[in-house]
């Protein structure tokens, strides 16, 4: 599968989980996030090497969740829908609040 099948499966992935299209890849400042959103980029991968060769190529895409909800269900939703999956940091940016994950798939 080429990258970009990859990362649209992923995206219809996410959908799937928030049951909405607010799911963007690397948006612009000029789009308008309707909440709850994830946004998502590619991040650093890992190469694990066998025989000097590139053996397992696992890409990495940073996950943000904003909500204005602290609690969020879909916090939990990420992490049970991909074993991969690796909850990273909260924080809080204008009264709403962002959970990053980072994603090997």
């Amino acid at each position: 599968m080429d990258l970009q099948a990859r990362r649209l499966k992923l995206h219809e992935e996410l959908c799937e989980i928030l049951g909405s299209r607010n799911v963007y890849f690397q948006p612009p400042e000029s789009v308008r996030l309707i909440y709850p959103c994830i946004i998502y980029s590619r991040s650093t991968g890992d190469v694990q090497h066998a025989d000097n060769r590139p053996y397992i190529v696992n890409l990495r895409y940073e996950i943000t969740l904003i909500s204005k909800d602290p609690d969020s269900e879909y916090i939990m939703k990420i992490q049970e829908h991909f074993p991969t999956c690796r909850l990273d940091r909260h924080f809080t940016s204008d009264n709403l609040n962002h959970e990053t994950f980072d994603l090997y798939y």
